[in-house]
This record gives C-alpha cells, sequence and structure tokens, in this order.
C-alpha cells in the first residue's frame, strides 16, 4: 500500500487510453468499462462519434487509477478492439488488471523504459459461463 500511495502523489497514477481499430459504439463500450472501475477525463455523455470519413479514428481518455478500481460486470464488444495504455508501469499494469473483469484482454504488445510503459492490448467480449 505505501508503494501505491507513494506512486500517486508523484503523479504516476494516470495512464493515457487511446481506443482504435473498431466501432464508434465498441469505443463507447471501452469507455464505459473505463468509468466504470475508474475515473476518466471523459464524462458519460462524451459519446464517441464516427468521424464518416474512411480513414481509422482514435479516441483517447486519461484514467486515474490512484484508488482501487470499482468491480464491473463484463460488457459486449461486436467486435476486437484495439487499446493502447501509457504511462507509470505500476498505472498501467493496474488498469490491464482491471480491464480483465470486462473483457477478455490478450497483450499484443508492449514497450517499456526506465518508468514508463506503453501496453497494446486487443480486448474481445468474455465469454460468459454456461
Amino acid at each position: 500500500m505505501e508503494e501505491e500511495a507513494a506512486q500517486s502523489n508523484q503523479g504516476a497514477a494516470r495512464v493515457q487510453v487511446h481506443v482504435s481499430g473498431c466501432s464508434a459504439q465498441d469505443a463507447d463500450t471501452v469507455f464505459s468499462a473505463l468509468n466504470s472501475v475508474f475515473t476518466s477525463d471523459r464524462s458519460q455523455d462524451d459519446t464517441p462519434r464516427p468521424s464518416g470519413a474512411e480513414r481509422p479514428m482514435v479516441w483517447t481518455a486519461t484514467a486515474d487509477v490512484s484508488t482501487e478500481p470499482n468491480e464491473a460486470a463484463p460488457l459486449p464488444l461486436t467486435a476486437p478492439v484495439t487499446v493502447t495504455l501509457q504511462g507509470g508501469q505500476w498505472a498501467v499494469a493496474r488498469l490491464h488488471a482491471a480491464l480483465t473483469s470486462v473483457f477478455s484482454v490478450q497483450q499484443v504488445g508492449s514497450t517499456s523504459g526506465d518508468q514508463e510503459r506503453e501496453a497494446q492490448l486487443r480486448l474481445v467480449t468474455r465469454p460468459t459461463a454456461a
């Protein structure tokens, strides 16, 4: 707990979240999940909108992982979603773990520095128990 408090005091509890490779509806589902487990700078009524263009879209938010994550129910996605997390090593790991309660998460890439980490994740709908 002391390590978590120290991380929070240093401002290392913020994670940049980039959502791409999906529909606006699935991006909204990911941000809803994010807001259900942690506080983010993206309000519930800030719904991603499609661009109408043929080019790929990236939607962003910043999550504060300084508090214990709330429990969240699994949410369905219509297709796989790519999420990139950027921040302190501890904070990225904490957000990654919280997302696994809502989606099936596969890490597809990762880059680490001395104090920062970038993780690219693939999210899909979590299977339900039969």
